[in-house]
């Protein structure tokens, strides 16, 4: 399977955003519930657990990671079902991301952006996020499941080259 990324960088005052976009012929209410509702994150990305509201933290599984840890996120921002702003710091540094999801004829675009402040480990980061968001794809559509594999290490030099 070849598969082209889609992620872009674009410059900002206090690094750089990756973003990476996936449209979906569903309401916004629909997509928001996808990147929202534990049992519905569980299926492409991991479940969550405690108290989903701004400034609230909550933890996060990545069962599609080799570690099965839960991890401590903090909302930052929450507007169903337009945009979720969360944080986490840990082992691989500190990680600031949105989700953006705007609807327009019936088509819901899916907007990730994660708010870079070193482009050093890019070119691991971007074939994830092209990874997660086909994960969400196939767990939309009841597709198979991409491999990473597909993603990581093919992507690479494509992510490292951007800037």
């Amino acid at each position: 399977m070849t598969l082209e990324p889609s992620g872009r960088l674009v410059p900002t005052a206090t690094g750089h955003d990756l973003i990476l976009t996936r449209t979906y012929r569903a309401s916004a209410e629909d997509v928001w519930a996808s990147v929202t509702e534990p049992e519905r994150t569980a299926r492409w990305f991991g479940p969550w657990r405690g108290e989903g509201a701004p400034g609230r933290t909550i933890e996060v599984q990545m069962v599609f990671e080799e570690s099965d840890d839960w991890i401590p996120v903090r909302i930052d921002a929450c507007e169903a079902p337009r945009r979720l702003a969360v944080s986490t710091q840990g082992e691989s540094g500190s990680w600031s991301l949105e989700l953006l999801v705007a609807e327009s004829d019936g088509v819901t675009e899916l907007r990730l952006i994660h708010h870079l402040t070193s482009r050093e480990h890019l070119g691991e980061t971007g074939p994830g996020w092209e990874y997660y968001l086909d994960m969400l794809t196939a767990a939309r559509t009841g597709g198979p499941r991409p491999d990473f594999a597909d993603y990581y290490p093919a992507q690479k030099a494509y992510f490292e080259s951007l800037g």
